[in-house]
């Protein structure tokens, strides 16, 4: 009798994932070999990645297309501003209690946002982003859209210039690595078989027993909580926060579809792939940020045309790997020792 085992990794995703440990291990000794202009564009793909990441989640795997995602980054930037330059918290730990904050407000927006579908859940997460654009407006104590800054003497005291860029690329880094890991992990858990039982087929997910709103709500305060932490970090680095960059659907929401959608919607090495392509047009456009949202913007209609699963897809026709894999196998078990087979009188 032929033996079968069950496996999840392969040995193209055993030797990926060393790669990805080393090459997590060489960017985390970056300020010791990183020019400051290098160390900067790092930190932007290494936020943008940590969005992407979260987006993908949501729209990829939960089937919650998103388009307000700027609302959580606009509400933590005034959040850091409000914790670390009004009341001298350190500036990382307002970033961390910022996500926590955005993750405590996404539930209550949650009980609104999906009762939408569609299209209309789009519209409806990018009208609630404005709403929350309008009220920080009219708050005096924020500024009442003024242009804030995070100061040396209150936010970033006690720490030199050069200290303050190392603990900002570490802390992009680690929400790079930590964004993929949720992904990763949620999806190998009974939660991840779930969310896609849900994009795939609601109905028929329901009929199974699976707790629909729960499922979704789950992933949409986590994705929340990230992205607020993320926000907070982008405003951190550049140390200002006006209420038109903090809320821009552009900067922090439209760019971060493209990336997936040119990557791949609802694959786990997609927006890895997505960034990269982000970052190489980005280089060749440092001067003119209309062309980068030109050549993204084509990329990603092209590629909803073309290949709607993105790079990712149009790699996985000619040879299927899982950089992370998220599904078990049934292969044959070739180191299996044969069981005799006693009924027919020959060992």
């Amino acid at each position: 009798m032929t033996a079968f085992r069950v496996v999840r990794a392969s040995r193209f995703s055993i030797v990926a994932t060393a790669v990805s440990v080393a090459a997590v291990v060489v960017l985390a000794l970056g300020p010791s070999w990183a020019s400051r202009g290098t160390k900067l564009s790092l930190i932007q793909i290494f936020y943008y990645l940590s969005l992407a990441q979260m987006w993908n989640l949501l729209a990829g795997y939960a089937g919650l297309v998103s388009v307000g995602q700027q609302g959580f980054v606009g509400v933590a930037a005034y959040a850091v501003f409000v914790l670390a330059e009004r009341n001298g918290i350190d500036p990382f730990l307002a970033m961390a209690l910022a996500g926590l904050l955005t993750a405590a407000l996404s539930a209550p927006v949650a009980l609104f946002a999906f009762r939408l579908k569609g299209g209309y859940f789009a519209i409806g997460t990018w009208v609630i982003a404005e709403v929350f654009r309008l009220i920080t407006l009219r708050i005096k104590p924020l500024g009442a859209g003024k242009v804030q800054s995070l100061t040396v003497r209150n936010t970033f005291a006690g720490y030199s210039i050069e200290r303050r860029q190392d603990l900002v690329y570490w802390a992009a880094l680690a929400l790079a690595v930590g964004a993929t890991l949720i992904v990763v992990l949620v999806l190998r858990s009974r939660q991840g078989l779930a969310l896609r039982s849900i994009r795939d087929d609601e109905g028929g997910a329901r009929g199974l027993g699976v707790q629909v709103t729960r499922t979704r709500l789950v992933v949409w305060v986590i994705a929340a909580g990230w992205v607020g932490m993320t926000g907070a970090l982008i405003h951190i680095n550049s140390a200002t926060i006006t209420n038109r960059d903090a809320f821009d659907v552009l900067s922090w929401t439209a760019l971060v579809v493209f990336i997936v959608i040119i990557g791949g919607v609802g694959s786990t090495a997609g927006p890895i792939i997505g960034v990269a392509i982000f970052w190489f047009v980005t280089e060749r456009f440092k001067d003119s940020d209309t062309g980068r949202f030109m050549i993204l913007g084509a990329l990603a209609a092209v590629m909803a045309v073309v290949a709607p699963r993105g790079i990712d897809g149009l790699i996985q026709r000619v040879r299927s790997f899982e950089l992370f894999p998220i599904r078990r196998r049934l292969v044959v078990d070739d180191s299996a020792v044969p069981t005799p087979d006693l009924t027919s009188g020959h060992p």
